[in-house]
């Protein structure tokens, strides 16, 4: 058990899919996962495993902003081990050809938040996705 997440080791899966909205988690848990158990309500933050097509997933809650999803992020691969975070949510867009419920798949991000500087000692540092990843995601989305 973490200091945020209140789970057992074992508990949670190597990928863990991550929603802001630890309602949006209960959602896809029940909606999607067979099997589900929910394995943190620490704060209100649900967390959830099953499995979706016989693979083994887990959904966390995130909250809102860099440090909260910092903080969990930290807690599921020091504590339990998580080798695959996938940021899933709404996102705001500013080109007019992109239209609300469209699919974004990004391969990069950037900040200037401060918790990123903190982190990486004045850097900013933008985190890419494993291209590997990206293409299976990029592959299902076409299905």
């Amino acid at each position: 058990m973490s200091i945020h997440i209140g789970a057992a080791v074992g508990e949670v899966a190597e990928t863990v899919l991550l929603p802001g909205d630890p309602l949006r988690a209960k959602f896809i848990a029940e909606r999607y996962l067979e099997e589900v158990f929910c394995y943190n309500q620490v704060r209100g933050m649900y967390g959830y495993t099953g499995k979706y097509n016989g693979k083994r997933v887990s959904v966390q809650g995130s909250g809102m902003g860099m440090p909260s999803l910092s903080i969990y992020a930290h807690e599921l691969i020091t504590c339990y081990g998580v080798k695959k975070l996938i940021r899933v949510g709404t996102c705001g867009a500013m080109q007019p050809e992109i239209k609300v419920r469209d699919l974004i798949l990004a391969m990069s991000a950037s900040t200037n938040s401060h918790v990123n500087r903190l982190r990486f000692q004045g850097m900013d540092y933008a985190p890419t996705a494993s291209f590997e990843l990206l293409q299976q995601a990029y592959a299902v989305a076409w299905r």
